[in-house]
């Protein structure tokens, strides 16, 4: 007897999600919310729901980059997170929490605040948390038969994609030292910078949110040596107005279609802001809250040339730094206990005590040769390894059920949220949660975006199983 078989019998759906970090918590959590007539299984191999990859973090350093006020679970109550705070006392022995009357409470907290909601729909019955990690995926019938790293097997009628970016690749160059202990891979692991002396000298591979949360790091170890951070464009992600004013601009009444069409326009606005006395912040936030509905209107060229060419732009831009640590940045730069080059690596060799580096320029012309004893890795996602990343996306994508955005910013996604296949077309009963959708809806990296998208899938999943439990003919 095949295992879908055993569920020919009435039952009620069940509805699995792959990924038990924010994106995927949230879903689960507004459809138990819903009360669906489904059963509602989360794939996590961590304890908690809700924290994920980006609030899975105890290093008291990293702290989320936007207020608390901008950040909820609830995308129709955006103070649930400041009221949770408040209520839990959660930032009494934080003195470093509050930057201009605002709280920028560590990663960690906000990923118990999370779970502590979650929480409650576990133990209710509500969500069924399974504590492991999907290493299959196959099509059966309708639905999905779902393997774990224990060997269990289930079926599932909806499968939700949940997961994030897949991690950074290493450099090539740096490819030959993958095991050195000297180099770090992974900086956002646990006590991940412990060989790192007081004194030694640093090189930083990459200069965005994860290069500066590195240098926070670091700080807060008492570290006092020399750090070089590089990037291809030496750029670093800027850090909030001085004073802050509201969201300003209208970049969707009229939408652009073109590349040039919404830079012209997003340049002009913030010539405007400063010229009255206001940030260019208000007119990025003002893009950042209407980003879904510009990616949309623009043309497939169009967002493929703003990928190649203006993302990274955006990027330091959008995901700023918490103040207290571009103040931190900013200072070093000023002592010169940090510098910011706009280089590459072009070759490594080993040498006494780490490593000697040379770094060129975009031409792979020498700018300087210099010895490190230690280099962090804080390079982006590997966009282009998301189907490789783990074995059951691998599963799907040999299936055919699920392809690479044209964007190459994640999966192939229709506007509803489904998987699209190899052909263009959407994927029975397959979701796509989180940030792997961006490539379809453009702003999905941080909150409330991703907040406001896991209530969309929740929505539309309940659409589909109302829709399937709906007696035939009805409605005629």
């Amino acid at each position: 007897m095949k295992l879908a078989d055993r569920y020919d019998a009435p039952r009620r759906p069940t509805v699995a999600i792959i990924g038990g970090g924010f994106s995927g918590a949230a879903v689960a959590y507004h459809l138990a919310r819903k009360n669906v007539a489904a059963k509602i299984v989360v794939y996590e191999p961590r304890a908690a729901l809700g924290a994920g990859l980006a609030y899975d973090d105890a290093d008291p350093a990293h702290r989320i980059n936007v207020p608390a006020k901008r950040m909820s679970l609830l995308p129709g109550d955006p103070d649930h997170f400041v009221r949770w705070l408040e209520a839990a006392s959660e930032l009494d022995g934080d003195r470093h929490a509050f930057w201009g009357g605002e709280a920028f409470p560590g990663r960690a907290v906000f990923g118990r605040y999370v779970d502590e909601h979650v929480r409650p729909e576990i133990e209710a019955g509500r969500i069924h948390h399974v504590q492991a990690r999907v290493v299959s995926t196959a099509k059966s019938g309708t639905g999905w038969i779902v393997g774990d790293a224990d060997g269990a097997e289930s079926f599932a009628d909806i499968l939700v994609i949940a997961t994030t970016h897949p991690a950074p690749a290493i450099p090539q160059a740096l490819a030959a030292f993958a095991d050195d202990p000297r180099l770090t891979k992974d900086p956002l692991a646990d006590d991940a910078l412990r060989a790192i002396g007081a004194d030694d000298s640093v090189l930083i591979v990459g200069s965005g949110l994860t290069g500066v949360d590195v240098v926070a790091s670091l700080e807060a170890r008492g570290y006092r040596g020399a750090i070089t951070m590089i990037s291809r464009r030496g750029l670093v992600s800027r850090g909030p107005a001085a004073e802050t004013f509201p969201a300003e601009g209208d970049f969707i009444t009229e939408p652009a279609r073109s590349a040039s069409e919404i830079l012209a326009r997003i340049r002009k606005d913030i010539r405007r802001a400063e010229a009255q006395g206001r940030s260019w912040q208000c007119v990025l936030d003002r893009v950042r809250e209407q980003g879904q509905a510009i990616w949309l209107a623009l043309t497939p060229d169009a967002r493929l040339r703003i990928v190649r060419r203006l993302r990274p732009f955006w990027d330091v831009h959008r995901f700023r730094a918490a103040p207290m640590i571009h103040a931190l940045i900013e200072r070093k730069r000023f002592d010169g206990s940090l510098t910011l080059m706009k280089a590459r690596i072009g070759d490594v060799s080993k040498a006494p005590e780490g490593f000697a580096v040379r770094l060129v320029d975009a031409r792979g012309r020498k700018i300087v040769e210099k010895r490190f004893e230690h280099i962090v890795v804080a390079v982006g996602p590997a966009h282009g390894a998301i189907l490789a990343s783990q074995p059951y996306l691998s599963d799907l994508a040999a299936g055919g059920h699920v392809a690479i955005d044209p964007t190459g910013l994640g999966l192939w996604t229709d506007r509803a949220g489904r998987a699209l296949n190899r052909s263009g077309e959407p994927s029975a009963n397959l979701f796509v949660a989180g940030p792997l959708a961006r490539g379809a809806f453009g702003e999905l990296m941080g909150l409330p975006q991703v907040s406001v998208y896991a209530e969309f899938i929740a929505r539309e999943i309940g659409v589909e199983l109302a829709a399937a439990a709906a007696p035939l003919g009805a409605g005629i």
